[in-house]
């Protein structure tokens, strides 16, 4: 039997817990029920030109090596066009596509992914009870993934509210409602698993890990926390089969806000513009500059007529702070502008020269013009050479689910994307295009480019001066080699 100096001591060590932490719910049924109305399916119909028939000659390719496995895939599948060579005249076909969205107010104004919608001819809106709408594209953005829709209602319709996704720690529970693979409103809790992860999907990643189950059909749908508040739009997962492995990402409420209300406001986005072309700060980088610690972001361009350009900021410098904001990582900058006020007058410490420095400068608005080039056919360009990596004369960026659905290759589809290749260099040399995939050397997947230098590296040491690379340009997958050297 316990003491009551036991049992006493049992109840203090106890109390910290229970003043820190929520108690785990016996059910979300009450929950689910609840905020399940608000929750849709979005449905998108697009025409696209098809390439069944026609045929073309395989004529004017060097005669070489590395290009007769396209000769044999046209001899046997008889000459049709590859992936994104399509006539004029080719016939039209309609395309279909499914995703998830959520009602954020009560007279129709629903929330998606950009990725959902980007490229539809009609949006249908069906709700919980299969009403069906055809919804209207009140605004897009590429750069943070979000799309806002309005459907018109006789009626005020069920709807739901956004929470601070600035509060929810790894750990908290978090609960994921939408339409995957197609099969209407289904539900999966979870927690979140990691705060800030940076998935090279664009310049403002700052998404929400969780292991709540997130699959194929889920995109645009809500990320709710225990309260029943959305704290997360989901928008990409990690997966090596195109299923759930409980690695999924969503965009945080306090990111969507301010783009969904000016969306709304305007039907595009407004940011900030400073006008420089930064990289990441490694400890080498920090080191040979005499910086303390690898922080902030360092100028690699300064574009000319910029606010940076007038404020006299130079290619070099380090900026550590805008407006009294730190910035610990490279990708803090970015946002930071998007966020500050157009016409703002801030101050900007830089480290140049060994020293700290405080420059006045006034934010600009970033061009319009970008946003729309980053939404257009070669939409993966502003993005992919920001976040890209030089390897044999190819810069690289690795595979998002984004990027993917940007693409039309499957969810399987795992390697490195093409994003410019050197003229005169050993890719340039192999035949390597910009849009390619990088898919393995040696036989050995690469999924990142430090695996490519790897490979190379190992090729290079067994006296190799060639090694094998796989590649896929379009539909057609390939090998050629590339120099080692």
């Amino acid at each position: 039997m316990l003491s009551l100096r036991a049992v006493f001591w049992m109840i203090c060590l106890a109390l910290p817990v229970a003043a820190n932490a929520t108690a785990t719910p016996a059910s979300f049924a009450d929950l689910v029920e609840r905020l399940s109305p608000a929750v849709v399916n979005v449905s998108t119909t697009q025409k696209v030109k098809s390439p069944q028939g026609i045929q073309f000659k395989f004529e004017g390719v060097p005669n070489s090596p590395e290009f007769e496995p396209f000769r044999e895939f046209f001899k046997q599948f008889g000459g049709q066009l590859p992936h994104g060579m399509v006539p004029e005249d080719a016939p039209s076909r309609d395309v279909t596509s499914l995703g998830s969205g959520f009602i954020i107010d009560e007279t129709g104004y629903v929330v998606t992914n950009n990725h959902v919608v980007a490229k539809a001819d009609s949006v249908t809106v069906t709700l919980h009870d299969d009403t069906k709408f055809e919804a209207k594209i009140i605004g897009r953005d590429a750069k943070t993934d979000l799309a806002l829709l309005k459907i018109e209602s006789k009626k005020p319709l069920p709807f739901v509210t956004f929470g601070d996704s600035d509060t929810m720690r790894v750990g908290d529970w978090v609960i994921a409602i939408g339409n995957p693979f197609g099969l209407g409103g289904s539900v999966s809790a979870g927690i979140v698993s990691a705060r800030s992860r940076n998935i090279n999907a664009g310049p403002f990643d700052d998404f929400i890990q969780t292991d709540a189950a997130i699959n194929r059909g889920n995109s645009g749908g809500p990320l709710f926390n225990i309260k029943g508040e959305v704290v997360g739009v989901n928008s990409a997962i990690f997966s090596p089969t195109g299923g759930n492995i409980g690695i999924g990402f969503s965009i945080p409420s306090a990111l969507a806000q301010p783009v969904l209300k000016q969306l709304r406001e305007f039907g595009r986005t407004h940011r900030g513009w400073l006008g420089v072309k930064i990289q990441l700060v490694t400890p080498e980088i920090a080191d040979s500059l005499g910086l303390k610690e690898p922080a902030g972001a360092l100028v690699l361009d300064v574009n000319k007529g910029s606010p940076a350009e007038k404020s006299g900021i130079k290619a070099g410098d380090v900026i550590l702070s805008l407006d009294g904001q730190p910035i610990k990582e490279m990708r803090n900058l970015p946002r930071l502008v998007a966020e500050t006020k157009i016409g703002k007058k801030v101050m900007i410490e830089i480290w140049r020269k060994g020293a700290k420095q405080s420059v006045p400068l006034t934010l600009g608005e970033m061009d319009e013009k970008e946003t729309k080039k980053a939404d257009a056919g070669d939409d993966t360009s502003t993005a992919t050479e920001q976040a890209s990596q030089e390897a044999a004369g190819m810069a690289l960026v690795p595979l998002t689910d984004i990027l993917r659905s940007q693409l039309g290759v499957s969810s399987a589809v795992k390697g490195l994307l093409v994003a410019k290749v050197k003229p005169d260099s050993a890719g340039s040399r192999a035949g390597v295009r910009r849009m390619d995939v990088v898919l393995e050397l040696n036989q050995q997947p690469v999924v990142s480019v430090d695996a490519l230098k790897r490979a190379l590296s190992a090729a290079r040491s067994q006296g190799k001066k060639y090694a094998l690379m796989r590649i896929m340009r379009g539909n057609i997958i390939a090998f050629v080699t590339i120099e080692t050297k």
